[in-house]
């Protein structure tokens, strides 16, 4: 066959895109589209119609045509196969098949289409390797960007190093020029603070070296550290070090794309702003990780949970948290070593073991934190069940969602179906909630803003092409501002005269993994 070009055209034969794969002019084109919707009114059903000099083999794509010109001499039954997959290509880019959504990507469909047909002849080419070939995937260089992360992470961890040298070398020599400082210089007598590792404003006068030690501003800023000898409550983790090579990566202009993205924007949703907390803030938060099986059955279910305190007012730095733990599920509870575990177990009440060291202000510090670990599937908070039946031309999908804990509210719910790759776009039939289809992932999304009691149940229905074990496994998301486990904070009172303190306190229960594979 000879392809003369390839082209998505209205039906006024107006071209939206078009792509020519041999010499042609402009006007040479624009004629040959604009004669297509002439030779159609013929009445006749058939996909073809030809003139003395092309052939155009064609195909409806809702408003619009997936148009072929071929010479006279070509084989009809090649072009009608090259049709096929052109038209196919068209939902991979385009989630609507409107004018606009064409408009928007057609470099993208113009580069698929190079891939399909070159200098006039078909090449030997499936859809997946179509998609291949344009994302341009390359092994060597997925290899070479991670050892350049590993590299620039290497490097930050030096530059973190190298600033606690400095940060440490400056201390020494402040702290050896106050030794050399007798006490009437401070003009506070023999038992001044000169000797103290804690300065005022104002002691640099104390430091005989009259040359100033200029602070070195490394790239990388290491986390700081509450002053003071003791560690209380000190719970920074590994995780901090993360957040901060990410900080830096930002901060040099590199793009990070979190892995839970969507997730991350639901959390932020229910969480409470910094401006709006009072002295004392207290956040409760739960993650869960859930696999099911898609015939029914609990794989595992895991549920972390934390109490998180923090002071934004140092007056109320000596505070007890009343709990109520309303859990019926067993779960293993645990305290933070500074937190008295007898008052804990004897009352519920949260408060330190050593009154005289505050918690420190202006930290998320966590106090308490339990578990829970299970394969009782009526512990899940929402069961999915999904009935994939193959027909002649594909399957047809019945997918239902049904709450199993009737005291949760779960917010922003996504199930998310995997559709096989270069079967096209589902054609959904009823639906609760919302639903929307991305042809890059090939992946069904179906949005629910709010799950609770009054509508605990929901279904989906759906035909595409593909077989039954294509349709998993499914991904479940949602956040929540009603603790999974009922534990709640009651009351807080200041520890000095057993007054009450004003406080906040927020819930987010949200979605680790959950799957039914």
């Amino acid at each position: 066959m000879v392809l003369l070009a390839a082209a998505v055209c209205n039906k006024g034969g107006k071209a939206i895109i078009s792509r020519q794969f041999v010499e042609m002019n402009r006007s040479r084109i624009e004629g040959l589209l604009a004669a297509f919707p002439k030779l159609m009114n013929t009445g006749k059903q058939h996909t073809f119609v030809e003139t003395e000099s092309v052939r155009y083999v064609y195909q409806p794509l809702e408003k619009l045509y997936m148009l072929l010109i071929t010479t006279k001499a070509s084989n009809i039954l090649e072009d009608l196969e090259t049709l096929r997959l052109f038209a196919r290509v068209i939902p991979e880019y385009c989630k609507n098949l409107e004018e606009s959504e064409i408009v928007d990507q057609a470099f993208p469909l113009i580069f698929a289409f190079d891939e399909v047909v070159a200098l006039g002849y078909r090449e030997n080419v499936n859809l997946a390797q179509i998609r291949t070939f344009t994302e341009m995937d390359s092994h060597e260089e997925k290899v070479f960007m991670a050892v350049r992360q590993t590299q620039e992470k290497e490097a930050k961890d030096q530059m973190r190093k190298k600033a606690k040298e400095l940060a440490k070398q400056r201390q020494e020599a402040e702290r050896s020029g106050r030794g050399s400082k007798t006490g009437a210089g401070m003009g506070m007598g023999g038992g001044g603070f000169g000797s103290s590792s804690f300065g005022r404003q104002g002691d640099s006068t104390t430091v005989i070296d009259p040359t100033p030690v200029e602070p070195v501003k490394p790239a990388y800023t290491a986390p700081s550290r509450p002053g003071g000898k003791g560690k209380a409550l000190n719970l920074k983790s590994k995780k901090q070090d993360v957040d901060s090579f990410v900080g830096q990566l930002v901060s040099e202009g590199e793009k990070v794309t979190s892995v839970n993205q969507s997730t991350n924007k639901a959390v932020a949703k229910v969480s409470t702003p910094a401006i709006n907390q009072e002295g004392i803030h207290i956040r409760v938060e739960e993650t869960i990780t859930v696999t099911a099986g898609r015939d029914g059955g609990l794989q595992s279910l895991e549920l972390h949970g934390i109490v998180k305190l923090k002071i934004n007012d140092e007056k109320m730095a000596r505070a007890v948290v009343h709990i109520v733990n309303n859990d019926k599920k067993g779960l293993q509870m645990q305290t933070h070593p500074n937190i008295d575990k007898k008052l804990f177990a004897a009352q519920s009440i949260i408060g330190l073991k050593n009154p005289e060291k505050p918690f420190p202000v202006g930290q998320d510090i966590g106090v308490l934190k339990w578990r829970l670990s299970s394969q009782d599937e009526s512990y899940m908070p929402l069961t999915i069940n999904c009935w994939p039946n193959e027909s002649g031309s594909g399957c047809d999908v019945n997918i239902e969602y049904e709450l199993e804990q009737p005291n949760l509210e779960l917010n922003d719910v996504q199930i998310s179906i995997p559709i096989a790759s270069g079967v096209g776009a589902p054609v959904v039939g009823d639906c609760d909630g919302e639903y929307s289809y991305d042809s890059r992932k090939n992946v069904l999304h179906w949005n629910l803003t709010l799950i609770d009691a009054s509508n605990k149940s929901g279904a989906m229905e759906f035909s595409v092409g593909g077989h039954p074990d294509d349709f998993f496994p499914i991904n479940v998301s949602f956040v929540s501002k009603k603790s999974y486990c009922d534990i709640q904070v009651t009351d807080v009172k200041l520890l000095e005269d057993d007054t009450p303190a004003k406080y906040s306190s927020e819930v987010c229960f949200y979605v680790d993994k959950y799957e039914i594979v």
